[in-house]
C-alpha cells in the first residue's frame, strides 16, 4: 500500500534532516570535544593503574550489552543535538568500560602494545576525511606518507632503498601471505597463472618449528596445502638450527622436492626467539632458495644500537616483514613487507584493472599500492607512524625498544632469583615464559605444574589485577608475558609475582 503523499515528504523531510545532522561540522566538532575530554580522564586513571587491566564479561553478556544500545536507538526517537550528544557520551563510557585497558602498566599480555597514545590523533585525520589508498590520484599524500616511510624503515633496518622496496599491509598475516606470494610466483614460475595442479611433486615452505600459526595458513590459502609445511629443526635457544637446515635442504633438493621459501623468525612468538639469519641466510644461498623472515614483532630492534645485534642480517633475505603496531608502538594495524630485490614488487600480483590504473600515466604505477597488496582499498595506514616520527624523531622508537627489552630480562633475573618460580629460557627480548610452582607442587609432574598454570592465569585475568597470557612449551602449559608498555615497571613485575602467589 503506497503511503500519502504528505507521508512520504514527511518521511523525506526526516532521512534529510538525519542526514544533515550525521554529516554536520557543529554537531562533530561538539561531539569530538566530548570525546576529547573524556579520553583524557581516561588515560589519567589507566595509566594511574586505576581500575581493571581487563574489564571481563563472558562473551554472551557483552554481546547481549553492545546489541541493546543499537536496539534502544532503534525504538527510540530521532535526538536533538543536545540529547545526541548525551548518548554519545554514554557510548564512549560502554566502550572505555568493557574493554582491555593495554595502556594499564599491568597489562603484559599478547604482542599488541600501548601504542602512542597521540598517533591515533593522525589516524582520526585519516580516517575522519576517509583518506585511502589504492591509486595515487586517490589518495596522494597517504601514499606520500607511507612511501616516506618505507623508505626510513627499511634505511633503518639495513636495506638499501635504491635497490630494495616495501609497502604497507593490514597486518602480519597478510604481510607474510604477501610476501610467500611473491615467493611462489617467482620460484614457480606460472603459477599465479596456471595454479598449482599437475605439477610432480608438491612443492614445500620450510619454516621454523615455532613460526606463527599465520605462515602455515598462508601455505594454505597459496593452495600448497598445510601439510606442505616442513619444520626445520631448532637448536637448544629455540632457534632454527642452520646445520640441520642445510641437510634438510640438502635431502629435499635431492629428492627434486621445489621449495618456495624457508620461513625465519625474528622474533618467533612462544619465547621471542631471533634465528641466527646471516647464518640462515648463508644456507639459503649455497641451496638458491628465497628466504622470508618473519620480523614482524623483532624487527624494530634494528632502531636500537642495544639490540641491532638481535636481526643482523635481516637485510640479507629476499623478503620480511616487520609490524609498526608491534614495537613502534603505533596503533594496528601497520605492517611493513620489504623485498631486498625492488624487481620483486609487482610479482605477487599479475593483473591488469584498467578502470583503475591510467595508461596514460604510466609512471603512476610505482605509487599505486593496489598493485602490490591484497586490498584494493587501503586505509591511510601510516599516519600515526609519519606523525610520531615527524614529532619525537626516530630515536623514540629505540627508547622503547631498550625500555621494554631491558625490563624483559631484568623480569628474568626477578623469577630466577625467587625459589617458587620456574625461568624456561634466557629472553633475548621483551617475551618472558615461567611457571609459578608452589611448595605442594614441587614434587609434581610437569604437565600438572602446567595445568595449574593455565587455571591460575584464568582467574588472574578475570580479576582484573594483571592481564597476561599463557603459551605451550613441548606440549606443557606456561605462563607467558609480553613487556609491551613502556609504562610497566619493576615494581608492577614484583607485584605480579605477588598476586600469583596470593591467587596460587
Amino acid at each position: 500500500m503506497s503511503l500519502p503523499d504528505d507521508s512520504r515528504d514527511i518521511s523525506a523531510l526526516d532521512a534529510r534532516r538525519r542526514i544533515l545532522e550525521a554529516y554536520s561540522p557543529e554537531t562533530l566538532g561538539r561531539l569530538a570535544e566530548n570525546l576529547s575530554a573524556r579520553i583524557a580522564e581516561h588515560f589519567h586513571q589507566v595509566t594511574g593503574r586505576d581500575g581493571p587491566v581487563l574489564n571481563w564479561a563472558a562473551p554472551i553478556e557483552n554481546v547481549a550489552t553492545a546489541g541493546a544500545w543499537v536496539d534502544a536507538t532503534e525504538a527510540g526517537e530521532h535526538p536533538n543535538l543536545d540529547a545526541l550528544e548525551g548518548r554519545f557520551r554514554q557510548l564512549v563510557d560502554a566502550c572505555l568500560s568493557h574493554g582491555n585497558n593495554l595502556h594499564h602498566p599491568r597489562y603484559i599480555g599478547h604482542q599488541v602494545p600501548a601504542s602512542v597514545p597521540i598517533a591515533a590523533l593522525f589516524d582520526f585525520v585519516g580516517s575522519v576525511t576517509n583518506q585511502v589508498m589504492a591509486i595515487y590520484e586517490m589518495g596522494p599524500w597517504a601514499t606520500a606518507v607511507e612511501r616516506a616511510m618505507i623508505e626510513r624503515v627499511g634505511g633503518v633496518l639495513g636495506l638499501d632503498m635504491t635497490k630494495s622496496t616495501g609497502l604497507i599491509t593490514h597486518g602480519g598475516s597478510l604481510g607474510n601471505l604477501t610476501a610467500l606470494l611473491t615467493a611462489r610466483n617467482v620460484v614457480l614460475g606460472d603459477a599465479w597463472e596456471s595454479g598449482l595442479a599437475g605439477r610432480e611433486r608438491a612443492p614445500v615452505i620450510v619454516v621454523h618449528a615455532d613460526a606463527h600459526y599465520g605462515v602455515a595458513r598462508s601455505a594454505g590459502v597459496l593452495g600448497l596445502g598445510t601439510n606442505q609445511i616442513i619444520r626445520a629443526a631448532l637448536d637448544d635457544r629455540r632457534r632454527m638450527d642452520p646445520q640441520r637446515l642445510d641437510e634438510l635442504l640438502a635431502r629435499l633438493r635431492s629428492d627434486g622436492t621445489p621449495i618456495v621459501a624457508v620461513s625465519g623468525c625474528a622474533c618467533a612468538t612462544p619465547i621471542g626467539a631471533f634465528d641466527l639469519l646471516p647464518e640462515i641466510a648463508d644456507v639459503c644461498r649455497r641451496h638458491d632458495i628465497w628466504l622470508h623472515v618473519d620480523a614482524a614483532h623483532g624487527g624494530a630492534a634494528a632502531f636500537s644500537d642495544r639490540y641491532r645485534h638481535l636481526v643482523a642480517g635481516l637485510e640479507e633475505a629476499d623478503s620480511f616483514i616487520c609490524d609498526a603496531h608491534k614495537m613502534m608502538f603505533v596503533p594496528a594495524l601497520c605492517a611493513f613487507v620489504f623485498y631486498r630485490n625492488r624487481e620483486h614488487r609487482f610479482e605477487a600480483f599479475r593483473q591488469e584493472a584498467p578502470y583503475l590504473f591510467d595508461p596514460s600515466a604510466p609512471g603512476m604505477a610505482e605509487y599505486d599500492s593496489g598493485l602490490m597488496t591484497i586490498e584494493c582499498t587501503k586505509r591511510a595506514a601510516a599516519y600515526g607512524l609519519w606523525g610520531i616520527w615527524s614529532l619525537f624523531g626516530r630515536q623514540i622508537f629505540a627508547d622503547m625498544v631498550n625500555t621494554t627489552f631491558d625490563l624483559g630480562r631484568r623480569f628474568h633475573e626477578m623469577l630466577a632469583e625467587a625459589d617458587d618460580f620456574e625461568t624456561l629460557h634466557e629472553p633475548e627480548c621483551n617475551i618472558v615464559a615461567f611457571q609459578y610452582v608452589p611448595l605442594r607442587l614441587r614434587g609434581a609432574g610437569r604437565k600438572e605444574v602446567g595445568e595449574f598454570n593455565r587455571g591460575l592465569r584464568r582467574r588472574l585475568i578475570e580479576s582484573g589485577k594483571f592481564y597476561i597470557v599463557q603459551t605451550t612449551l613441548d606440549g606443557i602449559g606456561a605462563l607467558r608475558v609480553t613487556i609491551i608498555n613502556p609504562l610497566t615497571t619493576e615494581t608492577d613485575l614484583a607485584e605480579l609475582m605477588d598476586t600469583l602467589r596470593d591467587m596460587g
